[in-house]
């Protein structure tokens, strides 16, 4: 439901769409629900076969980070603005061939 805002403007009781209606913004916050992928490299080593079937053991080697969380944040952020000035510049265009 909509109320009357401070400034006049209707604004919703609540955020349950995330702050989007409709593909269009209500002025709310927007939200994300983001998932990962875990990190593909194991730390622990594995006991397998190679092409030739011999027995051999696994291990990682190298920089190998166990948590993307640390850079999560800012990469969604980063997405999230190029993904709306994309928008953006794509409606520009549109507006300017319409005039």
């Amino acid at each position: 439901p909509f109320i009357p805002g401070p400034d006049g403007r209707p604004v919703t009781t609540a955020n349950r769409s995330g702050g989007v209606q409709g593909g269009i913004t209500n002025g709310a916050d927007i939200n994300f629900r983001v998932a990962f992928k875990p990190t593909a490299t194991i730390s622990s080593a594995q006991d397998t076969v190679n092409t030739q079937n011999e027995a051999i053991v696994l291990e990682a080697r190298g920089r190998h980070d166990p948590c993307v969380l640390p850079r999560a944040v800012p990469m969604v952020e980063a997405m999230a603005l190029v993904t709306l000035a994309d928008h953006w510049l794509r409606q520009r265009t549109v507006d300017v061939l319409d005039s």
